[in-house]
């Protein structure tokens, strides 16, 4: 496989319960390449969700490595580890873990704070990704003014406000129909195609994995299939809605809600200390790629087009 941006090698991991160990992941193994959308399929209890939090440097491995760009970042100290998800990765959560009493701009617009990046040029950020999700008409209202799959495009949008070069998606549609699931499944993977960005997808549910470009199945901490697929978001024979996404449109004038071009790199964080996990931590910058993953030894943000090399070996 070539120029793969996620390496899995000899991963497990092990629990203690009591007295009793538990191994959730055994001898986990596998590459995924830059841009592919990749699903991790399993029933409750399989290691799936365990898989991600190692992906995501969300825990520590008992053994084996997670390398991402080539960082093995298993090895990471945890304020490092949330550096460089702020500036590699993107998250999408199942229940969408909008801040209540902010609008949806004022979300999506959240992770770029922790950027440095000034009020105006996040908000236009904010503003095009916004309509590129189909709710440039709905910028100010908040969550409890939208519905469930108004609230999840709420968070794509987060997700991909700074073009992350990895999402990492948690059942994104466990809590929509089915309907909404079709219209948030495309837009996702139409997100990530257009930028070549890689997704990650955690699911309980097989139906949800006929959209990505390769299944990855796990039964009790192993994985037992890991297939490719053709992908049915793109098969007309599913209308999507496309209402919300005119408006949107409208909205957006005539700027590409992709363009992040304009949002500096100015360092301007210093030396703070970062969160570990949060909000912080779906702040994401560059496009996937055959670019190396930025070292997250720096604060300043890189150029979409040309990814900061790392300055000294792993």
């Amino acid at each position: 496989m070539a120029n793969p941006i996620i390496q899995v090698r000899g991963l497990r991991k092990v629990y203690r319960v009591g007295h009793e160990q538990v191994v959730a992941l055994s001898q986990i193994d596998f590459d995924v390449p830059a841009g592919q959308v990749c699903c991790i399929v399993g029933t409750s209890g399989s290691g799936k969700s365990t898989l991600l939090n190692q992906l995501a440097g969300l825990e520590k491995p008992t053994k084996g490595q997670v390398i991402i760009g080539g960082h093995n970042i298993s090895v990471f100290s945890e304020n490092r580890l949330a550096l460089f998800r702020q500036k590699n990765i993107g998250f999408i959560f199942q229940s969408y873990n909008l801040m209540p009493s902010m609008t949806a701009l004022e979300n999506v617009s959240l992770p770029l704070i922790f950027r440095g990046i000034s009020k105006q040029k996040r908000e236009r950020a904010a503003k095009r990704i916004l309509a590129e999700v189909g709710l440039g008409g709905r910028m100010r209202h908040t969550p409890a003014q939208m519905s469930g799959g108004q609230q999840q495009r709420v968070g794509i949008a987060r997700a991909f406000v700074a073009r992350p070069k990895i999402i990492f998606a948690d059942e994104p549609t466990g809590n929509l129909d089915s309907k909404t699931t079709v219209e948030v499944m495309r837009m996702m993977i139409r997100l990530c195609h257009e930028s070549n960005q890689t997704l990650i997808i955690v699911t309980h549910d097989p139906n949800l994995a006929r959209y990505a470009d390769r299944i990855i199945t796990i039964l009790d901490g192993s994985i037992v299939s890991d297939m490719p697929n053709q992908s049915i978001a793109y098969d007309e024979s599913e209308p999507e809605t496309k209402a919300e996404e005119a408006e949107g449109a409208q909205t957006a004038g005539d700027e590409s809600p992709h363009d992040a071009d304009d949002i500096d790199d100015t360092d301007n964080t210093g030396d703070a200390e970062q969160p570990q996990r949060g909000a912080a931590d779906t702040v994401t910058d560059g496009k996937a790629g055959e670019k190396a993953m930025e070292t997250p030894g720096s604060t300043e943000a890189p150029n979409p087009a040309e990814m900061e090399k790392e300055g000294k070996s792993e």
